[in-house]
């Protein structure tokens, strides 16, 4: 199968007093139409890939790599014009705290509208009918109210599956998810994670999901990336995550505390000789 996405060498830095900093070194991955998860603590340059992708990096950050295609397309020669028609309609990205991307003077149905009439032509009633069957998709309750209510008026559970509704009811190509289900209870996460595997599977999209949760992302992906400081480190099957071989990955295993856990403390990640 030809590759939905490759990237090669890719570079974010940033300017400081003290010089320019690397924030994403030389990253380079392949995505087909699979599951890649990409684990980290924070700080490890794992959201910065997530944006480089949609070009969402500004000045003064700056964004090089020796390849960045996207379906055969070079994302890195694309005019702004051009990446507003591939955001949303063929990559899709769901931010961290993704309540805060909603604009607090449109209702909910409005924007959800919004994503679809940007990229499609649609009438007032398949919109209404397919905004419906998103909200109820990502299991909000009386989905005809929360159409009028605007963001303020939802909670933060709520307001991210807005979010991810929005996000995709276009049906994109590629859907970046940057801790897409943080602020929900367990049950409600499952059932979002069944979307998004439901759209990977019956229309043959790609995904990165982007989490802090070890133990999600060996579950729920199918290859798993480990970044530190900006660089991938280990890269291995979800399934084999527990055979990790690299000290850091095995660091973060380590850390996850456990329902019969016997440790009177949890292990701490050495920092001894890190990059910062």
């Amino acid at each position: 199968m030809n590759a939905l996405l490759e990237i090669r060498n890719l570079k974010v830095t940033f300017p400081t007093a003290r010089g320019p900093v690397d924030v994403v070194k030389g990253l380079s991955l392949t995505l087909g139409r699979e599951r890649l998860g990409i684990v980290g603590e924070s700080g490890s340059g794992k959201s910065m890939t997530g944006r480089s992708i949609l070009r969402l990096i500004r000045s003064p950050g700056q964004v090089t790599a020796d390849e960045m295609t996207f379906n055969g397309t070079d994302l890195l020669s694309l005019s702004e014009k051009q990446m507003r028609s591939i955001r949303g309609a063929r990559i899709s990205m769901v931010m961290q705290d993704p309540k805060f991307s909603l604009n607090p003077v449109m209702t909910i149905g409005d924007q959800i509208a919004e994503a679809l009439l940007t990229h499609q032509k649609l009438g007032r009633s398949d919109i209404r009918s397919r905004t419906l069957a998103m909200l109820e998709a990502v299991r909000i309750n009386d989905p005809e109210r929360v159409l009028g209510l605007y963001p303020h008026e939802v909670s933060g559970g709520m307001g991210q599956r807005v979010m991810i509704a929005m996000m995709l009811i276009p049906e994109p190509d590629l859907l970046i998810a940057d801790e897409p289900t943080s602020a929900l209870d367990v049950s409600v996460q499952a059932q979002v994670l069944e979307i998004i595997d439901d759209l990977v599977k019956r229309k043959g999209m790609g995904l990165i999901l982007i989490s802090h949760d070890l133990d999600l992302v060996s579950a729920y992906c199918d290859r798993i990336l480990v970044m530190r400081s900006g660089e991938v480190v280990e890269e291995c099957d979800a399934g084999e995550l527990k055979n990790a071989k690299h000290p850091y990955t095995r660091g973060l295993l380590a850390s996850i505390p456990r329902l019969d856990e016997s440790r009177d403390e949890l292990p701490v990640l050495e920092r001894t000789g890190a990059s910062t």
